[in-house]
């Protein structure tokens, strides 16, 4: 089904082959499309360096006040490029009082200030109005979500934490090492009842855990492209966050000429394809026809099976998934899966397809199609679904497809996010709810593993949650059901969006008042880089994988992202709760520290390393996270602003999941240190590191400072690493975050 090709490859003439030979490959690199468009972005003359400048940006909710803000502290007076505002997140505005609207009122103010595009509540989710409004071929787009992937219709998308939003909209640029480009080669065609979800979740099994494509360019090429509809390849891109790639890019070709005609886009059409030779780092060949109907189990769309080998080996998986459980909670809290099944059946709680990667046009009709004249029962199961946009809701309407959904006993709800995230159709403690979403980690459908509360979220295709949705909540591959597919053709309604969104791109008004509510507050102050650096571990966590999820919880926490001090409250809550008070007393050490008054925890671990009254004058004193490997998930910049607003200086590491939560440690002034994978890390909450000189050694470009751990047990050296720091990284560090960066420039320009 999938093969993975792990040495450099060549694409000739639209043949695979790995006789490589003597080719230049830098040169022949060139000639993927990856590089056609990201040569065409950079404003590098470095080689092997990046500079790139994007064509519009994105953000939802969640994530505009936080980068508005940031923007206006470091100099904002208009927003130089496309900029749009979708609010798809913070959508139920009964959560938390007032404030998800004051969100709303403060973007639509800041789009009509700053000259931006302002989506509201309910009228499109952030990815599925990109792909009606904003994408064209060749262009690039940076969003604040993770899973900015416009890939299919021939645009990179990257999906990185708000301070990157930032830097575009101060005319910077993103800076990044020339990455790697993996092959997709499909061939093949779907089986009946096979969806893009399946082949998604596919992808993600056979690339993960083994980290073959961490921080590459897919680009998807082959055959097999052709034998897809422009609304599988999309389901299907959306999901290679999941894979943990920097971007993805597709071959173009008629059908998608066609979608941009639809959608009233027909001059942003232009053919892409690979020159005639083009070198890959690697490959994953995916044969469609074998692919089966899937399902991806708690707590990762990784943790992959095929339905009918779930159905067969019931007893032994959902064992297994429950001892992971055990294990990653700590016996804590307990996911009884085991219960599900009933004779030869597994017995499901709940059905939802939603967001940008089910609530599409050909998933509603085609789930449909098998729901037609059936019911999903009056028992425990219900399904939902959530058009991907107004103008999607509006045509499934016309043409009946509603109506079939309605009739069966689904229910249509508006375009939202919430249930990818937490805030929408929560299930019930233990509950097993399939989804058509883009993730199922820990505590993203809602539960609160802290307060006893856990369910599960398996994600599967919206054509195999129809199946079981008609069997009345027994788990059924679509592949195993007789129906026939309507052939529905798509009619996009631009008026939707021209008299609901305002577009105020190139048209900035000054004079309008940013409206701001009572929740919306300024960063507090955040000191620059001191020569030396004493952190005290707050959080030390052993898991394989640490997510942003985890740094900070999505769903309760959502109605607050537009208050750094009350957002920072929920740090760590559901993994380490003592994390927030621990460094909270860490901080309030380093403030009286500041001011004259040294605690006795600071004067005897200094003392341990050398003259704690010399010492203490140039050194800083914060908390510091320790896990494995932290930052899978979300581009959420909350995951290291809370650490760096609760006085945070560091995370350390074997290695961070993605890039961009490394990218939002530095622009937030934490030190994102790894240590070698041979070390071992026996430390506890409570021990101490001392990184002497570390100011210098960062202007100097130094990438190992040699430490000191400091427990009860006596003083050990450690060897810390910070690898690839550009030169704007190691002054955004030294000045303590982006911010103080921007506002030590501006002073600079002022004189």
């Amino acid at each position: 089904m999938i093969e993975l090709i792990k040495q450099g490859i060549l694409l000739k003439d639209g043949k695979l082959s790995t006789e490589v030979g003597n080719i230049n490959k830098a040169e022949a690199k060139n000639g993927t499309i990856a590089y056609q468009i990201l040569n065409s972005h950079n404003k590098s003359n470095e080689k092997g360096k990046l500079r790139i400048k994007f064509d519009a940006l994105m953000s939802h909710d969640i994530t505009y006040v936080g980068i508005i803000q940031t923007a206006r502290a470091s100099g904002l007076k208009q927003f130089p490029l496309e900029y749009n505002l979708t609010n798809c997140h913070n959508s139920l505005c009964a959560v938390g009082g007032t404030i998800n609207e004051d969100d709303h009122v403060f973007g639509l103010s800041a789009a009509k200030k700053y000259g931006g595009n302002f989506v509201p509540t309910n009228v499109a989710v952030i990815h599925q109005y990109a792909r009606e409004a904003v994408v064209g071929c060749g262009k690039m787009v940076l969003g604040s979500d993770s899973h900015t992937r416009y890939g299919a219709l021939g645009t990179m998308g990257v999906g990185e934490g708000g301070p990157e939003l930032v830097k575009q909209l101060l005319k910077n640029t993103y800076d990044i090492d020339n990455p790697e480009v993996i092959c997709v080669y499909l061939e093949g065609q779907p089986r009946h009842g096979v969806g893009p979800h399946d082949v998604a979740i596919a992808l993600c099994k056979a690339v993960f855990e083994n980290g073959f494509v961490k921080n590459k360019v897919l680009e998807f090429v082959g055959p097999g492209v052709k034998n897809l509809s422009v609304d599988f390849r999309n389901g299907i891109d959306v999901m290679t966050t999941e894979t943990t790639c920097l971007s993805s890019i597709w071959e173009t070709d008629d059908k998608v000429k066609q979608y941009y005609q639809t959608h009233l886009m027909g001059d942003r059409y232009m053919k892409l394809e690979p020159k005639d030779v083009a070198y890959y780092d690697g490959c994953v060949k995916i044969d469609l026809s074998k692919v089966e109907c899937m399902i991806a189990l708690p707590f990762h769309p990784s943790n992959a099976f095929s339905i009918n080998e779930l159905k067969q080996n019931a007893n032994d998986i959902f064992a297994q998934v429950e001892k992971s459980v055990k294990e990653q909670f700590g016996g804590k809290v307990e996911l009884d899966l085991l219960s599900k099944i009933r004779g030869n059946d597994i017995i499901v709680d709940q059905g939802i397809i939603a967001g940008c990667a089910g609530g599409l046009f050909e998933n509603l009709c085609e789930a449909a199609d098998i729901l037609s004249g059936a019911s999903t029962g009056n028992g425990y199961f219900t399904l939902s679904a959530y058009p991907a946009s107004q103008p999607l809701m509006m045509e499934i309407v016309k043409n009946g497809v509603a109506a079939k959904l309605i009739e069966a006993g689904a229910l249509i709800k508006p375009a939202f996010c919430g249930p990818c995230f937490g805030a929408g159709d929560v299930p019930s403690n233990n509950g097993l709810s399939i989804r058509h979403t883009t993730r199922n980690f820990p505590n993203r459908e809602g539960s609160k593993p802290g307060q006893g509360q856990l369910s599960g979220v398996a994600l599967m295709d919206a054509r195999s949650i129809a199946a079981t949705a008609k069997n009345g909540g027994v788990l059924t591959a679509a592949s195993d059901v007789d129906y026939e597919v309507t052939k529905y053709e798509y009619r996009y309604d631009e008026e939707i969006y021209n008299k609901r969104v305002y577009k105020g791109f190139g048209n900035p008004q000054p004079d309008e008042a940013l409206k701001f509510g009572p929740n919306i507050a300024d960063w507090p102050k955040m000191h620059e880089m001191s020569e030396n650096m004493l952190v005290k571990l707050a959080a030390v966590i052993h898991d394989p994988v640490t997510t942003t999820d985890e740094l900070i919880p999505s769903g309760e926490t959502s109605s607050y992202r537009s208050n750094p001090l009350k957002l920072s409250e929920f740090a760590l809550s559901r993994r380490v709760p003592e994390y927030v008070s621990r460094s909270k007393k860490i901080q309030a050490e380093d403030r009286d520290r500041r001011e004259g008054k040294v605690s006795d925890d600071i004067r005897y671990a200094l003392s341990k390393v050398g003259n704690a009254d010399e010492l203490v004058k140039n050194t800083s004193y914060g908390s510091c996270i320790f896990a494995t490997k932290p930052g899978d998930g979300s581009a959420r910049e909350q995951a290291a602003s809370c650490q760096k607003v609760l006085g945070g200086d560091a995370n350390i590491c074997y290695e961070f999941a993605t890039k961009r939560y490394r990218s939002n440690c530095i622009n937030w002034g934490i030190m994102p240190f790894t240590i070698d994978e041979k070390t071992s890390f026996d430390y506890e909450e409570g021990d101490y590191l001392f990184i002497p000189s570390v100011r210098r050694k960062v202007e100097m470009g130094k990438q190992d400072f040699p430490a000191k751990v400091i427990t009860k047990n006596g003083v050990r050296d450690i060897m810390l690493h910070v690898k690839g720091l550009t030169d704007d990284e190691k002054t955004i560090l030294l000045e303590g975050c982006l911010m103080n960066y921007y506002a030590a420039k501006n002073k600079k320009e002022a004189k």
